[in-house]
């Protein structure tokens, strides 16, 4: 599995199918009328099919498939059922998702439906075996509490990727930003001997980066195409799989070198690549619970809604938040991957500029106009 050519396969065929049966869902989606209706919380002007999340689980089973047949994935097959878990796992989100977006599925319910997924992950062996408490220790997880991390990983996750997808491409790209980040890191900790083996974390997340890149051409704005609950939730998956195989599963005896970095790393990395969505999770827990509204309840407080607040087109503040995720993922991989001595100022002077350009753009704009 250390062969890059393999995953770079796997995900070809998973951006790949995903190209090809994006757009025949969308035929199909408007001729049985399962279509996402403009409302004040929708930019697009007309009715837009939202069901993007078939093409994602056909695309994922095709990407395993295509693992299953190369002779280089055997360790990952051999004698365990990891991949298929995801598969049934990701099968249970993404009907939840999809009958939430023909019909509407209540939040309790919907919490519901991502913990039996949860129960299949746990089922089939997908789950962390350690837990890296910030500048403590690293803690063996019992079966006791496994399924407990298992559970909150992926609800967040989920709710994550869910809470960002309000604007064309947004949550595809962050998530393909996030999920290519995560590979370079997982497989370099893989072929540094710092990841216990055989680790179906790179191969998840190759695989979620194609399906993203195979979906965002028909999703940005202007989008022909939403993923839905159905595509959000599936992705949440995949990125909590890759994430906590790979964070939860980093030999604490080989990766600990000394310095708090890398003692975190694992731990860190997929926080950080993830900060956009997770900040907006934060954010609207914070904001709903002041306000004495549901979680669930729909609003346009989210990170994106500001930013067109601030004067950013849809397509402007798609690329902010872009650029923010790459940023961030940039941040957390170079002391990572590169072995010299850390100088992280060209980070900060980037980040100074983007933050600039992120909140005085507009007012920028007019006074150059005005004058």
């Amino acid at each position: 599995m250390k062969d890059l050519s393999g995953y770079l396969i796997v995900g070809g065929v998973a951006a790949a199918v995903t190209a090809i049966m994006t757009p025949i869902v969308a035929l199909f989606a408007r001729k049985f009328g399962f279509l996402a209706t403009p409302d004040e919380r929708r930019n697009h002007p007309e009715a837009t099919p939202d069901v993007g999340g078939v093409a994602f689980f056909v695309a994922l089973v095709a990407a395993i498939f295509t693992a299953w047949q190369m002779d280089r994935f055997d360790p990952l097959f051999k004698n365990n059922s990891e991949l298929v878990g995801v598969i049934i796992a990701g099968l249970i989100v993404f009907v939840l998702g999809l009958i939430d977006d023909i019909h509407e599925v209540s939040a309790p319910m919907k919490v519901t439906g991502i913990v039996v997924a949860a129960v299949a992950l746990i089922w089939f062996g997908v789950t962390m075996i350690y837990f890296r408490a910030p500048f403590v220790d690293v803690f063996v997880l019992s079966n006791d509490w496994i399924p407990l991390f298992t559970m909150l990983w992926l609800l967040g996750m989920t709710q994550a990727i869910n809470l960002i997808d309000g604007l064309d491409g947004l949550a595809a790209g962050i998530v393909a930003i996030a999920s290519t980040a995560f590979f370079v890191y997982s497989r370099d900790m893989g072929l540094n001997g710092l990841l216990s083996e055989p680790n179906i974390g790179p191969l998840v997340a190759i695989i979620t980066v194609g399906i993203c890149v195979g979906f965002l051409p028909f999703n940005f704005n202007p989008a022909k195409i939403f993923m839905g609950d159905s595509g959000a939730l599936l992705l949440g998956l995949l990125v909590a799989v890759s994430t906590s195989v790979v964070g939860g599963r980093a030999n604490p005896e080989t990766s600990v070198s000394g310095q708090t970095y890398f003692f975190l790393a694992p731990l860190l990395i997929p926080i950080l690549v993830l900060g956009v969505p997770i900040l907006d999770v934060i954010f609207a827990i914070v904001r709903r619970t002041r306000s004495g509204a549901g979680f669930a309840t729909a609003d346009t407080g989210h990170l994106h809604h500001h930013l067109i607040r601030l004067g950013h087109g849809p397509r402007r503040a798609v690329v902010i938040l872009w650029l923010w995720t790459a940023l961030l993922s940039g941040f957390v991989l170079y002391p990572a991957l590169y072995d010299g001595r850390t100088n992280l100022w060209l980070f900060l002077l980037v980040a100074l500029a983007l933050g600039g350009f992120t909140l005085f753009h507009d007012r920028l704009t007019k006074h150059k106009f005005t004058n």
